[in-house]
């Protein structure tokens, strides 16, 4: 059966911007294209029925199909240099702390070609023991292992060496001594061959082999890798001739070499240099650099961290240490199939391009933005671009063992679930865990993303179609932005408008992105946040990849894995990472409310509050007369739930902002986050305890503006209900075209 797969880049586009789209086909000679502007998400029989609308582009139509190949798998390169190619002795050596030692072979540095069965190299054996390869590349092999396993999450010394003309291969495995009380012999073993390394130019390797060669020496783009390892190195060295134990420890050491010793090396790479970059430095005089592909994890913690410090930027010297792993990928790196130039009388909004191959089907979205320098509406819908990024191919909802408790039910599996087993290859979110089960920390969208689209699971940007629906409904103009502009361009994308809306999720933010609402609302900007778990965790983005993010899941918060302890700084720009509630910034001081609970067996509803008949909210209710709001929608049956916030004064809601509603009789699947459980009790669930309820507030701004917060990620869900005939839509339009209003909101006098 054929199947196809694709991704765009950009992933938003000005008129007269172009996007480029790479595609995969297996099993297919052609496939087809249809650029459309999505209207609605695929939502059943009581939703809007979906709808999209055509777009005429040169890309429509036929095009030849062609499997493009997905390298999974983080390494270190470093071109082929013949004062490398032409060592007839050596030693390779390095700090390393294994994370899966035992799960089969694992290079850790060298030239070793496994395909030609030549070159040098440095590997755990498939038992987890340090091992020691050289091959001629016409069937002469000699390898020397230590016999003796590394422990998981340790660290080491090793070294391996060849003597030339002594003919005597040598390794030495020297755990590093550490706080526990645990203690391992050092080993030293040698043996003698007549095999000998082969000569010739081969890029130089960190924690892979080469499976393939390069179509050039210095071509790293077309190298093809294997035998990847898990774990952590720090300090990798090369030296011209076979070093003593004693050299072995200087050259892994602080101190300035001894001459003699300094004469012999051929490179010394320092890890600790350059650690926001995806560069590896050395520090020889050789100038022998590399650079890191997949995006291994940087900032880590060395073979030397003391715990004094816990930020890399004020002991850069003890953040050496950079951790690979077999499952790394930032870049497909595919090349162009088609583009899409955007034309300039298109309207701003969402679009996706639909690939079909036989019976299997793709999406690939994009979002095209209003006219550079001028936008061609009051109102702008920003798209939660990098939430989506975060949750790229996330597959935890149903490899996670805790997945049927906090749903409160089987899990079902859908669409989306078989194209992960089906295509493995196409990386993890950061809510999933790498192969050695240390957390996933970048996320991006270079690559195919299957949970990315308009059909299948109610989450993220297919519930944020839900908006797009509503505002298509009501007729009104609007342009759409995406948070990846926000973070580049800052205030200056949102100045234009009347009224910003979120997205149902808006969850991960920049400094950047904060300090822009913060300044717009200062303006007297009005926002509506339409959902729920918003402005929660600190992101960093790339410092040179637009596309790329970094979550650090520092102490706190509803998280499936936690940063190790000395890596809570972000590599990429050295903020401190987590929560940003734990940095004087919590939801609640820019939207009135601020993330509380989550559950996903059922959703309910809102009940107005005695608030809600203050005189400052009469226009949100006019032709809304219920008491209760929302007891219906398409995310299971209600307004309020998934994930709910509510305000709290204590963490920043403004004194003068009224809760016009709170939700009521959530499940006991609704538990109190994390950070809201100072001690453990018994009484953490939505049945015990009245903490957990979701808040509809509103408060004005200074300079006229206003925020209107829904505090519920479900309540998107609920607009379309009996085709937008609802209180729910009703009030959410009443505050849109309140906010619309150029009549400015006036701060309350006490």
């Amino acid at each position: 059966m054929a199947s196809i797969l694709g991704y765009c880049d950009p992933i938003s586009a000005a008129p007269g911007e172009t996007i480029r789209f790479m595609v995969s086909c297996d099993d297919a000679d052609a496939y087809d294209v249809e650029l459309v502007r999505l209207i609605n998400p695929q939502a059943g029989p009581q939703a809007t029925p979906f709808r999209t609308e055509p777009v005429g582009a040169e890309a429509n139509g036929r095009h030849r199909g062609r499997e493009q190949t997905i390298h999974v798998g983080s390494y270190g390169v470093v071109a082929a240099h013949p004062r490398i190619a032409a060592l007839e002795n050596f030693t390779l050596q390095a700090f390393v702390w294994p994370t899966t030692p035992g799960r089969g072979r694992q290079a850790l540095l060298g030239t070793w070609s496994e395909r030609d069965a030549a070159g040098i190299g440095l590997s755990l054996d498939p038992s987890g023991a340090l091992s020691l390869r050289i091959g001629d590349g016409q069937g002469g092999i000699a390898e020397l292992t230590s016999g003796v396993r590394l422990l998981e999450r340790r660290w080491y010394l090793v070294a391996g060496s060849y003597d030339a003309g002594r003919k005597v291969l040598a390794i030495s495995q020297m755990p590093v001594a550490d706080r526990s009380f645990h203690t391992e012999p050092t080993v030293h073993e040698t043996q003698t061959t007549t095999a000998r390394p082969a000569p010739g130019l081969r890029p130089f390797l960190f924690a892979a082999w080469h499976s393939g060669e390069a179509a050039a020496p210095t071509a790293w783009e077309h190298l093809v890798a294997g035998g990847h390892f898990n774990g952590k190195l720090d300090r990798p060295r090369l030296a011209r001739r076979a070093l003593s134990t004693a050299e072995t420890v200087e050259l892994a050491g602080d101190a300035p070499l001894s001459p003699g010793l300094a004469r012999e090396v051929v490179a010394s790479w320092n890890f600790s240099l350059g650690i926001s970059t995806e560069d590896l430095h050395d520090t020889s005089p050789h100038g022998l650099h590399g650079r890191a592909v997949n995006l291994p994890a940087r900032a880590m913690t060395g073979h030397n961290w003391t715990g004094e410090h816990m930020d890399w930027t004020k002991a850069p010297g003890q953040y050496g240490a950079i951790h690979f792993h077999d499952d790394d990928l930032v870049d497909a790196r595919w090349e162009t199939d088609f583009t899409f130039t955007v034309q300039d009388d298109l309207r701003s909004g969402v679009y996706a391009a639909r690939l079909r191959a036989g019976e299997s089907e793709f999406w690939v979205p994009f979002f095209v933005r209003p006219p550079r320098g001028g936008s061609r509406s009051r109102i702008v819908f920003l798209a939660s671009t990098a939430t989506y990024i975060v949750y790229t191919n996330n597959r935890g909802r149903f490899t996670s063992a805790a997945a049927e408790l906090y749903h409160g039910r089987l899990t079902v599996m859908d669409a989306i679930d078989g194209l992960f087993f089906e295509h493995p290859e196409v990386g993890l979110s950061t809510y999933d865990r790498h192969g050695d089960d240390s957390g996933v920390c970048y996320a991006s969208r270079h690559r195919p993303v299957l949970n990315f689209r308009p059909t299948g699971r109610h989450w993220n940007f297919n519930l944020d179609l839900f908006i797009i629906d509503w505002l298509e409904h009501l007729g009104v103009d609007y342009d759409v932005i995406t948070e990846e502009d926000l973070h580049y361009e800052g205030l200056a994308l949102l100045e234009p408008y009347t009224v910003v809306l979120t997205g149902s999720h808006p969850e991960y933010d920049s400094a950047a992105m904060l300090n822009a609402f913060d300044a717009y609302l200062r303006g007297g900007g009005r926002l509506m946040y339409m959902g729920g778990n918003g402005f929660y965790w600190r992101i960093a983005h790339h410092p040179t990849r637009r596309g790329v993010i970094e979550v650090r899941r520092a102490e706190g918060g509803v998280r499936t894995w936690d940063a190790e302890p000395g890596e809570y700084y972000h590599g990429f720009t050295g903020e401190y990472g987590g929560l940003w509630r734990r940095q004087g910034r919590a939801p609640q001081r820019l939207a009135g409310v601020g993330f509380i609970s989550q559950g996903f067996d059922k959703c309910s509803y809102y009940r107005r509050t005695a608030a809600s008949h203050d005189p400052r909210v009469a226009f949100m209710f006019v032709g809304v007369d219920d008491e209760i709001l929302g007891d219906f929608g398409i995310l299971q049956g209600g307004a309020a739930g998934l994930e709910i916030d509510c305000a709290d004064a204590a963490l920043g809601t403004p004194p003068h902002a009224l809760v016009v509603a709170s939700s009521e009789n959530h499940s006991n699947t609704y538990e109190l986050v994390a950070e809201e459980v100072r001690v453990p009790h018994g009484a953490t669930n939505a049945v015990q305890n009245l903490a957990i309820h979701a808040d509809l507030v509103f408060f004005e701004t200074e300079g006229g503006g206003a925020v209107f917060s829904t505090g519920s990620i479900a309540y998107a869900g609920s607009l379309g209900w009996n085709r937008f005939d609802n209180n729910v839509a009703r009030l959410t339009t009443n505050v849109l075209r309140r906010f619309v209003d150029p009549e400015p909101f006036e701060l309350p006098k006490n």
